[in-house]
């Protein structure tokens, strides 16, 4: 199995910002001739690009708990004295709530950076560009996907056509001069999902097979199973989590618990954030753990009913520990510095199984034995009727507290915490600050 790790492979280019930090002011815009002028600078760039996504806002912890919070279901409960979770966790947000602003910023932040990579890529080294473009094109189909599952209605709710999606930009901001290209309306949730299309499998198609911390072609064809998933395109959902499966050469670890807490990456990680003293963000441990292990006082807590789920041999029950004040905590993001599992290979075996049942197809092997004889047996837990709400199940189970709780609930087009799958309270809004900066062309979402 190839990896790429902290670095980029001196055979693929080298990274000369050696901090992986790259300081763009103001926030949505970059001055192009000191920045994307050279190959060296805009591979820089990238590697800029990569840190801001990492950011807490992102994929440093904020996404996923996000989709812990919303999903909540009485199974985990918010504690901490921070008030803007507090509003996502009831469902109760406000146009000025900073944490929601701060992602939607991060997120179209990177987002430019990746538009002016894309608009530069011919200064970049022949041999490296496919791969610099491959990953630009990778972070911006991400990101917007990881928008359009908070700030929009969820694609399961049908009229795609006519639902709100998010602003799709595609041309860089450059030296703060905003045009007509850059301040456009929301497009639809269905141009937004095929803008996402695009940028993933035209990424995948470029990018080389290694894959970990810098993705790959197999971290595209995972974010494209969670894409087609949303979508309820079952048969391309299948195909992409085979792909994975078959060919990434990632292992599912033996010990369940080895998937997480990792000072590397583990042989199941299809995209993974590194965590060290010097550069990347850990929030899913800062509100998850508790001050024993360096965290906030433990913000969120696990309750019972959450608990009560697993069969009492299950190993994913014993990674769940209880602090002094005989509270469940989740020992997932028990420590700081480690990686941050964003993809696991467990995840791709769900996914397989689940698309393959409803089609009654055994595309790369049957439901039966991905459920059973993988994530089961790792589990240590014998085998189990093979129908979907036991592949579902057992989903929820295994990637409980990943950042996928809602995201499954709602094209599921279940209810939680009282509210239905699409309803208004429980999308995002856009922030105030980008509604009343966009001159009537940015449209909030419905009752805010």
């Amino acid at each position: 199995m190839k990896r790429l790790l902290i670095i980029l492979s001196a055979s693929i280019f080298t990274i000369t910002s050696c901090s992986k930090r790259l300081d763009i002011q103001p926030t949505q815009s970059v001055d192009e001739q000191s920045v994307f002028s050279t190959d060296a600078n805009i591979k820089s760039a990238l590697n800029g690009a990569y840190d801001v996504v990492s950011g807490g806002a992102l994929l440093g912890g904020d996404l996923q708990m996000y989709s812990e919070l919303l999903g909540a279901g009485g199974e985990i409960r918010w504690v901490g004295t921070y008030q803007q979770p507090n509003e996502i966790y009831k469902k109760s947000m406000l146009t000025n709530n900073s944490f929601i602003r701060d992602t939607y910023t991060e997120a179209y932040r990177a987002i430019n950076i990746c538009n002016n990579i894309i608009a530069a890529i011919d200064i970049v080294k022949e041999s490296d560009r496919d791969n610099v473009k491959g990953q630009a094109l990778f972070m911006r189909g991400m990101l917007y996907f990881e928008l359009v599952k908070l700030y929009s209605k969820p694609y399961s709710a049908g009229n795609v056509a006519t639902n709100m999606g998010l602003q799709i930009v595609t041309t860089p901001t450059i030296n703060g001069q905003v045009t007509d290209a850059n301040n456009v309306a929301r497009s639809s949730v269905e141009q937004t999902y095929q803008q996402i299309l695009t940028d993933l499998t035209t990424a995948k198609s470029l990018l080389p097979k290694t894959y970990g911390v810098y993705v790959g072609s197999y971290t595209a064809s995972a974010v494209l199973s969670r894409v087609y998933l949303q979508m309820a395109d079952y048969a391309n959902a299948a195909k992409e989590a085979d792909n994975v499966i078959e060919n990434s050469g990632a292992k599912l670890e033996t010990d369940y618990s080895k998937a997480f807490n990792n000072t590397a990456p583990s042989s199941e990680d299809i995209y993974v954030m590194p965590v060290t003293a010097q550069d990347g963000s850990n929030d899913m441990q800062l509100y998850w753990s508790i001050l024993d292990y360096g965290a906030r006082d433990g913000d969120i807590e696990v309750r019972q009913a959450h608990i009560n789920l697993y069969e009492a041999n299950d190993a994913r029950l014993a990674l769940f520990y209880i602090d002094d004040n005989d509270i469940y905590r989740s020992g997932k993001w028990k420590f700081q510095y480690r990686y941050l599992p964003v993809i696991r290979l467990a995840e791709m075996y769900l996914t397989r199984a689940e698309a393959n049942f409803r089609m009654g197809t055994s595309i790369g092997d049957t439901p039966g034995n991905d459920l059973n004889a993988v994530i089961r047996k790792r589990a240590g837990l014998n085998p189990v009727v093979v129908n979907l709400a036991n592949i579902i199940y057992e989903r929820r189970l295994e990637l409980a507290h990943e950042g996928q709780r809602i995201h499954d609930i709602r094209r599921l087009k279940l209810s939680v915490d009282g509210f239905a799958y699409d309803d208004n309270k429980s999308i995002f809004p856009i922030p105030a600050r980008e509604v009343n900066a966009g001159s009537g062309i940015l449209i909030q979402n419905p009752g805010y």
